[in-house]
């Protein structure tokens, strides 16, 4: 398996869903979650469980096999199910595994299903009595900029956001003004774990953490899932009425560190240096440049990852990011691509295993012109970014399969071919026990979904 593939067999998603991202405060539980999410995607996809060849769970925090945990409550069909943790990536990591197996002939239906339910605060280490993945990382970075109490993750980005500053002259306004957009976006993504716009100076003004970081340009920790339906051309072509809504993954790149990491500069620290690999790779299978691009879920897990990784994936020139920053040219009416129409990991929230898919289910709605309260119109060509520390990237390229640019779909049409009944970019509800089972297998057990089926009865 390399990290980017010729596209001998073409890959689809053919359906997603998500649950509102939310306080890790144990409200809902990942089985719950990542049932829900999955029973969308499914419902989405017109398919039930027995059509899924294999499954693919995605997340970081928890023992092993959680993805049986959840998979289990559509049916247990003994399909393969595969367990992913790739830091932040782990669940882009899901989508390009299951691309690469359905480009291989290895399946026509797959189901990628990414979950987290994490701790409150700042992220830590679980494993805290063995070696960390980024132990000589961090090493360097303390060596290089000192020791800090503040999160260590702050410390990452917001060196490499000081280092920026240095290099090219940029200012902390122009980290809070991304901060401020995300902000804004997020008002009108029902998914959203922070939905309120702030000002400059209130982001300005809010709680220092490191660098040119506030507290407002931070993703939080979350609770949450997505997940996504993966098909090949063979099992799109037997569905021809489910073209329209059918996004192409046109081209895809994982990749992960070289030496240059080490180099002692804060922003390869980050993965600058394999975020522009696997976006020259990615563009180059799609046949796209970044000025085709118009619109872009990214890594945005802290302000001045955004900021620098405009330049990774070429939409800025090197050294002019923060200009575009300040011409506008990251939000809607600007000269470049609409960045995190979402509202982006800093307001949307950052649930580690769903993060990814979660960017997959957002341009997926873009390109298809159902987020009509949000849709960057105009666009027949988006970019996903997902970046985890320690390290990986995948950066995958989306078209529409009709070959079609979106154009915004009327709610009643939405709702008329959407199984879900109602439209699911701008309207977040619970799953009723009759959608679950509509979609489960035949082969199936009530006993494992007994937990999640009253929970989810008292929500609703």
């Amino acid at each position: 398996m390399t990290s980017s593939t010729t596209t001998t067999n073409p890959t689809y998603v053919l359906g997603v869903g998500m649950t509102e991202f939310l306080k890790p405060r144990r409200t809902r539980e990942y089985p719950e979650l990542g049932y829900e999410a999955g029973v969308k995607a499914m419902l989405d996809a017109q398919i039930t469980y027995d059509d899924v060849q294999t499954g693919v769970a995605c997340y970081c925090y928890g023992d092993s096999c959680l993805g049986q945990r959840v998979f289990y409550q559509f049916g247990m069909t003994s399909i393969p199910i595969f367990n992913t943790n790739n830091a932040c990536a782990t669940g882009s990591t899901g989508l390009f595994l299951a691309r690469t197996m359905i480009q291989r002939g290895a399946a026509d239906c797959i189901l990628v299903v990414g979950f987290e339910q994490m701790r409150p605060g700042s992220i830590k280490s679980v494993w805290d009595d063995r070696p960390s993945s980024v132990g000589p990382s961090t090493a360097l970075m303390e060596e290089t900029f000192g020791k800090h109490p503040s999160p260590r993750n702050a410390q990452y980005f917001g060196n490499a956001g000081l280092e920026y500053m240095k290099k090219h002259g940029a200012k902390a306004e122009d980290f809070a003004e991304i901060a401020r957009v995300s902000h804004e976006h997020s008002q009108r993504n029902p998914y959203s774990q922070f939905r309120t716009a702030y000002t400059l100076d209130e982001i300005m003004n809010s709680t220092a953490i490191y660098g040119p970081l506030t507290k407002l340009q931070c993703s939080p920790t979350s609770d949450g899932a997505a997940a996504a339906v993966i098909v090949s051309e063979r099992f799109l072509a037997a569905r021809p009425h489910l073209r329209s809504q059918a996004v192409l993954m046109a081209g895809q790149s994982m990749q992960t560190d070289t030496p240059n990491v080490y180099s002692g500069s804060a922003i390869d620290l980050i993965g600058y240096d394999m975020t522009k690999r696997a976006a020259t790779a990615a563009l180059r299978e799609a046949g796209v440049t970044p000025q085709d691009i118009k619109v872009c879920e990214l890594h945005d897990c802290f302000s001045a990852n955004e900021l620098i990784l405009l330049e990774g994936l070429g939409f800025a020139a090197p050294g002019k990011a923060h200009e575009m920053v300040r011409r506008g040219d990251i939000t809607y009416g600007g000269n470049g691509p609409v960045i995190n129409p979402s509202g982006g990991l800093i307001s949307k929230g950052h649930p580690l295993g769903a993060t990814g898919v979660a960017q997959c289910a957002e341009l997926t709605w873009q390109l298809r012109g159902w987020a009509n309260n949000r849709l960057v119109e105009g666009a027949n060509v988006a970019l996903q970014h997902n970046l985890g520390l320690g390290g990986a990237v995948v950066v995958t390229v989306y078209k529409r399969a009709d070959g079609k640019t979106n154009a915004p779909v009327s709610q009643e049409e939405i709702q008329r071919v959407c199984r879900l009944g109602y439209n699911p970019a701008v309207e977040a509800r619970y799953i009723t026990p009759q959608q679950g089972e509509s979609v489960r297998s035949k082969t199936k057990s009530d006993y494992v979904l007994k937990d999640t089926k009253m929970k989810l009865s008292a929500r609703i």
